[in-house]
């Protein structure tokens, strides 16, 4: 007898709700601006276009990708004055979109939504403030389509991805991995870049389409990030030179010092580093016989750990990036969704120590209060640990796939039968 639908849609409406509503609360009561870059930043940007007529990444530079200004312009449609009203009711919208996308989705008889509403509310109302919202909901979106549809997902993670880089990863993810779907996955991702290409050039941006990848070279130490931490530490020690200061041109706090420089230097090699190592243990894996669809999503949080573990920039919303390569993994597969289960968990107490660190205690930071340092270098060795778990599976996805074949006998009919081999792997998806 099948199961009435609708109890569980209605709870889990009511749920929804509730976490939005306290969400958009906390935007309101909590310190520090949670909503501050909506109705500071984007909101003055937007006038400046309505006004003036000149709009960022068309007449101007921007640190954005051109799509960010479309949700930005969205928010702004019942008045500037109202932008962070309108900003809130689009991240709810979105957000509401993702889950009913996801909503057939299960690990282990739970609907997956469910754990993603958690974390949600775990990370706070930052979750919601930021431009960065609006590329999770859409990238999202594209998980429900990794399987069986690896074109429509990768044309979904590229639009994500002109909203803010970072979905750029899962692209890649496709790409590497779905050999068989290769063309799929690049007609996706560059029919949606002609389109975007082709529109800003009709409104005259092409001369600033690219300016986004520049924009944050000369960016130093941000002091949430994992390699500001023992810089932090240093300050708290007064040991000379180490503080934190405002920088007045990327509008954020960083961390100065000796060896600040080098460290904000060296991040972007060590993030292509991680990145290339992630790739070769993926492709190694899959050669030696990996299922791709239990493969991709942990090279996916591989890559999204090593862009939050290894950037010299640290804002808190990253945070929320995470929830893409987890979801991903908890819907591809009973095996996967065990595996991904203890990052599922851990990502909680992550999201809930980040909405500590920012907005709620954001002061204490600045000021180097030791108790907040504490929770900032727990979180941020959570971030560590995460990437480092995504190397550790990949490498024993690769050596499962070696030990087997050494230790069957030479009679065993798979031992040397490629057939069955590209039979079994023709059936896998991602």
């Amino acid at each position: 007898m099948r199961r009435n639908p609708w109890p569980e849609i209605v709870v889990f409406g009511v749920a929804f709700v509730t976490v939005h509503l306290v969400l958009w609360y906390l935007t309101l009561v909590v310190p520090n601006q949670p909503i501050g870059d909506v109705t500071i930043t984007y909101r003055r940007w937007i006038e400046s276009g309505q006004s003036s007529h000149f709009w960022v990444g068309i007449d101007s530079a921007w640190v954005y990708p051109i799509l960010a200004i479309v949700p930005m312009a969205a928010a702004a449609l019942g008045g500037t004055a109202s932008i962070g009203t309108g900003w809130l009711l689009l991240m709810v919208l979105l957000n509401a979109v993702a889950a009913a996308v996801l909503w057939r989705f299960r690990a282990f008889g739970v609907r997956v939504v469910w754990w993603w509403l958690v974390f949600l509310l775990a990370l706070g109302p930052i979750g919601l403030g930021r431009i960065d919202t609006v590329a999770t909901a859409v990238a999202l979106v594209g998980v429900a389509f990794v399987a069986a549809r690896p074109g429509i997902a990768s044309a979904v993670f590229t639009v994500a991805a002109w909203i803010k880089v970072w979905p750029a990863a899962l692209v890649g993810v496709l790409f590497v991995l779905r050999r068989g779907r290769r063309v799929e996955v690049v007609a996706g991702a560059f029919t949606v870049t002609g389109l975007v290409v082709l529109v800003d050039v009709l409104f005259g941006g092409a001369a600033h389409l690219l300016s986004f990848i520049g924009e944050q070279t000369g960016r130093g130490l941000q002091i949430e990030s994992p390699l500001a931490t023992p810089f932090l530490w240093a300050a708290a020690a007064h040991v000379p030179e180490a503080a934190v200061f405002y920088d007045q041109e990327i509008l954020t706090f960083e961390v100065s010092g000796a060896g600040t420089a080098v460290a904000a230097a060296l991040s972007t090699p060590l993030m292509a580093v991680v990145v290339v190592v992630g790739v070769v243990l993926a492709l190694l894996a899959v050669r030696t016989g990996a299922r791709q669809s239990q493969v991709a999503p942990v090279l996916a949080l591989l890559f999204v750990a090593a862009l939050i573990a290894t950037n010299k920039v640290g804002s808190p919303q990253y945070i929320g990036w995470f929830a893409v390569p987890v979801v991903w993994g908890l819907v591809a597969g009973r095996g996967s969704a065990w595996r991904f289960l203890p990052v599922a968990a851990a990502m909680l107490p992550t999201a809930f120590l980040t909405q500590l660190v920012y907005p709620a205690y954001y002061d204490q930071v600045l000021m180097v209060q030791p108790w907040i340092l504490v929770v900032l270098s727990v979180r941020n060795a959570l971030e560590v640990a995460v990437l480092v778990w995504a190397v550790v599976v990949l490498v024993r996805l690769w050596r499962q796939g070696i030990e087997p074949r050494a230790s069957r006998p030479v009679g065993d009919p798979t031992h040397a039968d490629p057939s069955r081999i590209n039979v079994q792997r023709g059936r896998m998806g991602t």
